[in-house]
């Protein structure tokens, strides 16, 4: 494995010591709980347990990034993939679970019994709506600034953020997602059909992806640490974080749910905003971190794109899971209800994501364009608190239009450009897309 001068100097073993031990500590008191059978009230428990899968998702994080040094390309996709979407998958399947089961328990009602704020239904899809637009609004976006930020402390004047052209396989799939994903809006399901066609496009992305050449991963921190071990070390480190990390995960998914359901009841908070903002904050602040470490390391091609093959992967896989969950915990065919509010939740969350393919389509994105996802992310919030409550919702809906308005004016700017991101994102070979700037 070659090493540059920069990569010896972050090889700093008592600061990566303790980077891991930290991270294996916070999952510790979530363990005791459960194991025990303990609980600290909701409010407690929601910290715990969220604490636990912050640690567990940076154990995992950490492992499948040395994994890349000792298994084929094409596993360690398949691998990473999942990986990249366990914590949101595991809380999403404890809400799709529970609302499968109440409809078995109540008929043909999703709503949980004594219920006041949000049905089991719609928080399966708050969790998942919230982690993508926070992927886009906050990851793309920060990685950009960042980026530019470091460029102007070194006297440059670069305010643009490019991707290699290999990337046009990631944007190409997304391309397809976000194409269907705006059809669910006026569904008043989504179905097995759905799961089928969109886990098949993840298959295919994997697919796809996993005819490129093997390459040495670039590791930085506790991962590059861990990738200096002995073959033999490196290996049962690694299956010792992945294997730890998957359990602490499966222990505190469904105590983290069920404490911020009860803590929005406890604390008059909503508790589909918890669900929605506070649980993909904790799973996704691995991801966003190392993106922001690759940034301000300007390896931008890294950064941003770990964080584009992650869209890929939360809007196909992720959100294909959640009908076969439901499926089987409800004993029946029926699809995973989606109601009024979370209709304009994945419009928005949809034209988001036709926004940001957009300005990707040319594969640059600057940082005007970051601060316009930025901006636009916390638009809906801000009019949030000013629409009066009659206009609940409107401001969705008002954000999602501006979102598909702004991609159509860039897409027919770019119509020409367009063709030819898809023929390489679906037929160029991997050799041909290396061999273009």
């Amino acid at each position: 494995m070659t090493s540059t001068a920069e990569d010896l100097r972050d090889v700093r073993p008592r600061r990566q010591q303790m980077s891991l031990a930290v991270a294996v500590a916070i999952t510790l008191p979530a363990i005791f709980i459960r194991v025990a059978s303990l609980s600290l009230g909701h409010p407690g428990d929601a910290v715990v347990f969220g604490a636990a899968i912050v640690g567990a998702a940076f154990l995992l994080s950490w492992a499948a990034e040395v994994a890349q040094l000792d298994i084929s390309a094409g596993l360690a996709i398949a691998v990473l993939a999942f990986i990249a979407v366990l914590p949101e998958y595991a809380v999403d399947v404890v809400f799709a679970g529970k609302a499968g089961s109440n409809v078995a328990a109540h008929g043909a009602s999703c709503l949980a019994p004594g219920s006041t704020d949000a049905s089991p239904c719609s928080l399966a899809l708050a969790n998942m709506t919230g982690s993508n637009r926070l992927l886009i609004g906050i990851g793309w976006s920060m990685v950009v600034l960042v980026a530019w930020w470091q460029w102007r402390k070194r006297g440059r004047r670069q305010a643009t953020v490019a991707l290699e052209r290999s990337h046009s396989v990631e944007l190409a799939f997304l391309a397809v997602a976000t194409a269907y994903s705006l059809t669910l809006p006026v569904r008043r399901t989504i179905t097995l059909l759905d799961a089928v066609i969109l886990v098949g496009l993840f298959a295919a992305y994997t697919w796809r992806i996993a005819r490129s050449p093997a390459e040495e991963p670039h590791l930085v921190g506790p991962a590059r640490y861990l990738g200096r071990f002995s073959k033999s070390g490196r290996r049962t480190a690694v299956v010792s974080m992945l294997v730890f990390s998957a359990a602490v995960i499966v222990l505190s998914a469904e105590r983290f749910a069920e404490a911020l359901v009860g803590t929005g009841s406890q604390l008059g908070v909503s508790e589909f905003l918890l669900v929605q903002w506070l649980a993909p904050l904790a799973s996704e602040a691995p991801e966003l971190l190392v993106a922001g470490l690759y940034a301000y390391r300007l390896n931008t091609n890294a950064g941003l794109g770990t964080l584009v093959s992650a869209k890929v992967n939360q809007w196909t896989l992720l959100v294909g899971t959640l009908p076969i969950v439901f499926a089987i915990t409800s004993a029946s065919h029926h699809g995973l209800p989606i109601d009024a509010a979370q209709r304009e939740e994945l419009l928005l969350t949809a034209a988001q994501s036709a926004f940001a393919l957009a300005i990707l389509s040319n594969l640059s994105i600057s940082v005007r364009e970051a601060l316009a996802l930025f901006s636009l992310f916390w638009a809906q919030f801000l009019l949030g608190a000013v629409l009066p409550g009659s206009a609940h919702g409107v401001e969705r809906v008002v954000v999602a239009i501006v979102y598909l308005v702004l991609a159509a004016g860039i897409l027919v700017r770019d119509r020409r450009r367009l063709p030819g991101l898809l023929r390489d994102g679906f037929l160029a070979s991997h050799a041909e897309l290396r061999s273009r700037v």
